[in-house]
């Protein structure tokens, strides 16, 4: 590899001055948002399962952590650090209602801010070093899986949900850490060896392996690598540029690699803008479906109901015929039609899934098919869409055609959407004072001198 195409260098010298360049109030504003809509995740995940079972993983691994504990987050409980961290992540990704890069394939919320929070709680640390934290987080969530190459990752089996998220939960944690610049690619080499993740996750049903690939597992790993640099561990110092090295493989050249895109523009433009919100707690590639069905609803009576035909880009028969509720269209319109709203709960519902007989009658009703026409042309950004028609049993026909949800990078969502969905989620557990109050803390981070007051203000 020659000089020229070296990328550790630089990528080395943003992380290890994240916490003193100058950060652009944009990025500022975006990051406040997603910690926000984070920790919005959280509260409302955190009596499901896979932030149920991670919890409990995580104080019978730790013990009586005294000396090294963090806050597992949603809770009052403690654990040890990494136990801590892996813990949240779980619980942030414990339903579809974190954010998520689309262009990536990553959702890096639930890794970074876990992250980020537990270091900055054991060490005594400022809102403001987490907010750098996780700006810098963001950058290697959605810059490394793109580097790679999606289709790349995509053809080999490997999740790029499980990439991302080990070295943006490592670049937090070194920016939080301050690891100076020549330790950083010890960093990114002990990142390299711990990236993994399979596609395999699409045939997890109980959410509980999807958690764990793309939370918690990426923040175990990338808070591990940067404390045993931390600790003094080294490793190949250049193996993002070395031609053996971790990014020279044959899986990750040629194809649709972007290897210069992972220092192009840093510190001058951000992942952050290509972040998305669900509004929505649905997967990604469902929410325009979703939301061309709650604009017809108010014009439909279940029983009135003959069919339901949603057409759509890409994957469709995931999303038709995933047996993760939250995923599968057909259930998502059959409770919808049903309860004539989106329920936070039954979306997530396995039981509803399996045993609600008039769910079931009403599925039979509904087809997801493949739309061309709507497929981004080679090159453009990835957009979701969908054209959603139903059929009544009296002959008359109502369509509606959604090109784009509120909340994907084209059209992001307003500061005070993001926080009325906060406040929307947390409500109900915290109660509307507390869960008011998290949303003002979050939006003067920078003036917290122990950002662990964040986890306390969303501890039950």
């Amino acid at each position: 590899m020659s000089a020229a195409d070296a990328v550790g260098p630089a990528l080395s010298a943003y992380i290890a001055g994240s916490q003193t360049a100058p950060v652009p109030e944009s990025f500022r504003s975006l990051g406040r948002l997603h910690i926000l809509d984070t920790l919005a995740s959280i509260v409302a995940c955190r009596d499901l399962a896979p932030a149920r079972l991670a919890r409990d993983f995580a104080i019978a691994q730790s013990g009586d952590a005294r000396r090294s504990a963090a806050t597992i987050l949603g809770t009052k409980a403690t654990a040890a650090l990494g136990d801590a961290a892996f813990a949240s992540a779980m619980a942030a990704h414990g339903a579809e209602i974190n954010d998520f890069i689309p262009s990536a394939f990553v959702q890096p919320g639930p890794a970074v801010v876990s992250v980020a929070l537990a270091l900055a709680e054991q060490r005594g640390l400022s809102g403001e070093a987490v907010l750098r934290a996780v700006i810098t987080g963001y950058e290697l969530a959605g810059r490394i899986p793109k580097a790679l190459g999606v289709g790349n990752l995509r053809r080999a089996g490997i999740a790029n949900h499980g990439i991302g998220p080990v070295f943006s939960a490592g670049a937090a944690a070194a920016s939080i850490l301050d690891l100076p610049e020549d330790r950083i690619p010890d960093l990114l080499t002990y990142c390299a060896q711990q990236a993994a993740g399979s596609w395999q996750w699409l045939l997890d049903v109980e959410h509980v392996e999807k958690s764990f690939v793309f939370a918690g597992m990426g923040a175990r790993a990338g808070l591990s690598a940067a404390l045993m640099v931390e600790a003094g561990f080294t490793g190949v110092r250049d193996s993002l540029d070395h031609p053996e090295g971790w990014m020279a493989s044959k899986i990750f050249t040629g194809g649709d690699a972007d290897r210069a895109g992972l220092i192009e523009g840093l510190g001058e433009r951000t992942e952050l803008i290509h972040t998305a919100y669900k509004r929505y707690p649905v997967g990604g590639p469902t929410q325009p479906a979703v939301k061309g069905l709650l604009d017809l609803l108010p014009d439909l009576e279940a029983s009135a109901v003959e069919s339901v035909r949603i057409e759509m880009p890409g994957r469709w028969q995931a999303f038709r015929d995933a047996a993760m509720p939250a995923l599968n269209l057909r259930y998502l319109t059959a409770i919808m039609l049903i309860d004539r709203r989106l329920d936070f709960v039954s979306a997530q519902s396995l039981e509803r899934m399996a045993g609600d007989g008039a769910v079931h009658a009403l599925m039979a009703r509904v087809d997801v098919v493949h739309d061309p026409a709507q497929e981004t042309p080679p090159g453009q950004p990835r957009t979701e869409s969908a054209r959603v028609i139903v059929r009544l049993k009296d002959g008359a026909v109502r369509e509606v055609y959604v090109p784009h949800v509120v909340g994907f990078p084209s059209h992001p969502m307003t500061t005070g959407e993001v926080e009325a969905k906060a406040l929307e989620l947390m409500a109900p557990v915290l109660g509307a004072a507390r869960a008011a109050e998290v949303v003002r803390a979050v939006a003067q981070i920078e003036t917290l001198p122990k950002a662990a007051d964040l986890a306390h203000l969303i501890a039950t």
